[in-house]
């Protein structure tokens, strides 16, 4: 893929600022307004909007990168000792509940970003202050000018709930359109961005826009931040709102205006990026000395038809583009269902890493998103500061030039799916040799195990024992098949096993399986990606 040493130097800057969200820097007192601002000037969301379509029909213009021969010196090490004093944190002290912090610029993050505080029908530019932040004496980020500009922001915990916000935060938006949240198991993970344009398309690089300018409204409700943004890039200037509310994960309504400078194959909505490196599914020798490192597992499909999929993740031997097809979809997201800590044995907390679920919402006319694909995108990694995996809504026509999109969807952040099915769910895919256990093992052949927990499976008359839908878009799925009780006591709890032959090949095998009893559909369905080796 040709743009992905830029996005590995991204996603490394990204895994930097994990570790850099911790407490905010102590300072010696609170008070309402210790930051600087310029003059007010006009703003209302229409006319947020209006400039967006004008500098659609203007040249692009790269944001700033303020003093690069400083900034490209504050490496990880120096970035990480930079910290934003929590008295100059914005509504410290009111009127909002929940503060905001800034992020300071550095190797990793070199693109300077304007905020603004909204006002009624005014806002007013923060300015960018080195008193703002505690750093070391001797640190090279002392050398930048007046007004250089900030990386990007965090949203602290409220200041009259539970957790210490200083120390707390729940959303952080920083590097290119990446923003993220945790989830309700207080843990961050994978991201979203606010589009993705042309991934692992052959004949051009990926195009990554920036977050330009926020706009924070100081008058929230309950529980909710809202924020505007202008997001620009080669190919596109958009406006996004962005309602975000903290309850038991974090939940965020989504609204954007896309005006398009130029032409796009693959125009991603509502992007996920996670990484997946190895799990229970396969694993080669030594390769690391945890038994799992993923923060996601799987990717849940609800189709426009209530169909409900469910597809593990892969860490292919090179790129592929996975489409599903469909028409209004009801909702797709990259899923952590694995929750067991022995799984991972890590103290980054893996177990605890958050399901993202997009939710498209009706559009001004009631409209869904029409004909489409969800597409998963799945690239090699070796490591897991490589966020390698891709999911997205991808309309089935191009987005032409001078076109104009409106979107709307609602993230949700938590342990689990918002709207999980009814039905048994996957919860393990495992591969080995095939055959049978004290007979000579047959060359070339694989077995597949695949378990599946809950829904119908819990309530099966006794003696009733599922039937096995299982097929393959090539190769013999004759031979050994099974279908079993886990042996664990645990109700509804099922795994098939099969042996399956194919030749290797360029091509993977697209596979599919489910439970069903009496003509009666008792899970979701399986399907994988194999790639014979």
């Amino acid at each position: 893929m040709s743009d992905s040493l830029d996005r590995r130097t991204l996603l490394k800057g990204a895994a930097v600022a994990a570790v850099a969200l911790g407490a905010i820097g102590e300072g010696e007192a609170a008070f309402p307004d210790g930051l600087g601002y310029g003059e007010p000037v006009a703003f209302s969301y229409d006319l947020l909007k209006a400039q967006a379509r004008e500098k659609a029909h203007a040249p692009y213009v790269p944001p700033p990168h303020p003093a690069p021969e400083i900034v490209q010196k504050i490496n990880y090490e120096e970035w990480g000792k930079i910290r934003y004093r929590s008295d100059h944190a914005l509504f410290a002290d009111g009127p909002g509940r929940f503060p905001l912090a800034f992020f300071h610029l550095g190797l990793f993050f070199q693109k300077a970003v304007d905020f603004y505080v909204i006002d009624g029908d005014q806002s007013k530019k923060i300015v960018y202050d080195q008193s703002y932040f505690d750093m070391p004496a001797d640190s090279v980020a002392r050398q930048l000018p007046q007004g250089a500009g900030f990386a990007g922001f965090r949203i602290q915990e409220s200041r009259d709930g539970p957790l210490d916000w200083r120390k707390n935060d729940w959303v952080a938006f920083l590097g290119a359109a990446y923003f993220r949240a945790i989830g309700e198991l207080h843990q961050y993970g994978l991201s979203s961005r606010g589009i993705a344009l042309d991934v692992a398309v052959a004949d051009r690089p990926e195009e990554f826009p920036d977050f330009t300018q926020f706009y924070i409204d100081s008058k929230e409700g309950d529980d909710t931040v809202l924020i505007y943004a202008i997001m620009e890039g080669p190919s596109i200037v958009g406006v996004y709102r962005f309602t975000m509310q903290r309850g038991k994960g974090v939940v965020m309504d989504i609204e954007a205006t896309l005006f398009m400078r130029a032409a796009v194959s693959r125009f991603g909505i509502a992007p996920l990026t996670s990484m997946y490196w190895f799990s229970e599914t396969k694993k080669e020798m030594a390769i690391d000395w945890r038994p799992e490192v993923h923060d996601s597992d799987g990717l849940s499909m609800w189709s426009g038809n209530g169909e409900r999929l469910w597809r593990p993740l892969n860490n292919p031997p090179r790129i592929m583009v996975s489409a599903f097809s469909d028409n209004n979809p009801r909702g797709f997201g990259l899923c952590q269902r694995d929750r067991v800590f022995d799984h991972y044995l890590d103290g980054v907390n893996y177990d605890r890493r958050p399901t993202l679920w997009v939710e498209p919402l009706p559009g001004p006319g009631g409209e869904g998103w029409g004909r489409g694909s969800i597409q998963l995108c799945e690239i090699p990694t070796d490591d897991e500061i490589h966020d390698n995996v891709v999911a997205m809504w991808v309309p089935e026509n191009p987005i032409p030039a001078d076109a104009e999109l409106k979107l709307n969807y609602r993230l949700h952040w938590l342990a689990d799916e918002p709207y999980p099915t009814k039905l048994g769910r996957c919860v393990a895919t495992r591969l080995g040799r095939g055959g049978q256990p004290g007979l000579p093992r047959p060359k070339g052949v694989r077995k597949f195990v695949v378990e599946f927990l809950g829904g119908p499976l819990s309530t099966l008359p006794y003696g009733v024992k599922p039937d096995m839908v299982v097929s393959a878009s090539r190769g013999s799925l004759q031979g050994y098949r099974i279908v079993e009780a886990v042996p664990d006591d645990v109700p509804g709890h099922w795994r098939v096993e099969f042996d399956f032959t194919v030749d290797v090949g360029p091509d993977p095998v697209e596979m599919r399986c489910f439970l069903q009893a009496n003509g009666e559909t008792l899970t979701e369905t399986w399907m994988f990606q194999y790639h014979p080796f």
